[in-house]
């Protein structure tokens, strides 16, 4: 099957960019650069040639969904693209992934649609994002939700996250809709030698001092780096959406909560990740003034490759407060899954999904101080850290993401 996938990769690097990134590797790459393969390696492309152009609209995070006149042109030299490689190379099966609920987005998707759907005898859509349907029929004008609805109208397939996300394609009116998780390369396959383990030794010595008893000298030196200080990992831009300033707040009442219970005991928040905005560089900076906040709060910038594998080791609990209007299946909770992380995120969209029936660490929205009862309560929580490991390698790997995707698109050919 051969694949005009108009998408981008990183850079700017989020969940969306990294997942094209990862489907086109697992493919074979994009075939007019990739040398002649053997047929063991053809196979293991799972039948799928892709033709990449790489639809890199933004420079950076701050560009994404802003308006800028250059961006009108690089559609026209996408689009040129997409013409050569439909009529050089036969290719027919046109791949793309629609905005999430952002005006100047949106207006972007209608441009493409326009220019290329005409072309192509099959439309694939991919929704990373959710809430699509939902923002049009609530938020943009009748004039918009036409326009959008009849350049979108039935797609040969709709490749979704989740159930919460089948809406989306429905709105659409797709003529297959299937589910296909994300999926990552495992980030720690020597999870249950090393970081397990561990993980265990620093759990057992805070419930020691939850319970106001004092570990012997050889448990606390097993324990690690400071087992009285539980570190909670944030991962992800520094948006107010994403859920930043709530994990901030809700950490430093954590902190005035054991201050009065148990002081033996304090939290720390990591924060890994770059600003989008000046604004909120600024408000962040600004708390950090607050001497609660110097030391409950730690940026440690933009992370990635050893740098974050060594932060999400490292880390007690992971913490995702988000309200992120597009936010869909992040790939930093799939991280913190493959890494056994106890975790604390909202009744958002898709994210219930993700996590075991009734879980504990589900808050309803960005209230600190329900943040902060979450995060003491699942820090004394038994370890979920097996039910995690197991459900990212049942779920949520790089070949059950591969293999979903091929077989969802064999069902265009079939």
């Amino acid at each position: 099957m051969k694949l005009l996938v108009f998408a981008h990769t990183p850079p700017p690097h989020h969940g969306q960019s990294y997942m094209v990134q990862l489907m086109l590797e697992g493919f074979g790459g994009d075939a007019r650069r990739r040398k002649p393969v053997s047929d063991d390696a053809a196979a293991t492309s799972h039948g799928i040639e892709c033709y990449h152009v790489n639809a890199r609209f933004s420079r950076g995070l701050s560009d994404i969904g802003e308006f800028q006149g250059a961006k009108m042109l690089l559609i026209v030299w996408f689009w040129l693209q997409s013409l050569w490689i439909r009529f050089r190379y036969g290719v027919t099966n046109f791949y793309y992934i629609p905005a999430p609920g952002k005006s100047v987005a949106l207006y972007r998707d209608w441009l493409v649609m326009s220019l290329c759907r005409p072309f192509f005898k099959n439309v694939i859509l991919h929704w990373e994002a959710a809430g699509l349907g939902k923002w049009l029929e609530t938020s943009a004008q009748i004039r918009s939700r036409a326009i959008t609805y009849r350049l979108f109208k039935p797609v040969n397939l709709s490749m979704v996250l989740s159930r919460y996300n089948v809406a989306d394609a429905e709105k659409f009116l797709s003529r297959n809709i299937v589910v296909v998780n994300n999926g990552i390369p495992d980030p720690c396959p020597d999870y249950l030698e090393t970081i397990q383990p561990q993980r265990r030794v620093r759990f057992a010595v805070r419930l020691k001092l939850f319970a106001g008893m004092t570990p012997t000298p050889r448990e606390m030196a097993e324990a690690g780096d400071a087992p009285d200080v539980i570190k909670v990992l944030f991962l992800a831009n520094g948006l107010r959406e994403k859920g930043l300033f709530a994990a901030m707040r809700g950490v430093v009442a954590a902190n005035r909560s054991l201050q009065t219970t148990h002081r033996s005991l304090r939290m720390k928040l990591v924060f890994a990740g770059n600003f989008m905005t000046t604004e909120e560089r600024k408000e962040f900076d600004q708390l950090l003034q607050l001497p609660e906040f110097a030391s409950a709060v730690t940026h440690a910038g933009f992370v990635s490759g050893a740098s974050k594998l060594r932060v999400l080791r490292e880390a007690d609990m992971f913490c995702f407060p988000t309200q992120y209007l597009g936010e869909n299946q992040p790939v930093c909770l799939i991280e913190a899954m493959a890494f056994g992380l106890p975790i604390v995120t909202t009744r958002w969209r898709s994210l219930p999904e993700m996590l075991p029936p009734d879980y504990p660490g589900l808050v309803p929205g960005q209230d600190p101080e329900e943040i902060a009862s979450t995060l003491l309560k699942m820090a004394t929580i038994e370890s979920s850290d097996q039910l995690f490991r197991e459900m990212f390698l049942k779920r949520f790997s790089l070949d059950q993401y591969l293999s979903g995707l091929a077989a969802a698109l064999h069902r265009v050919d079939e």
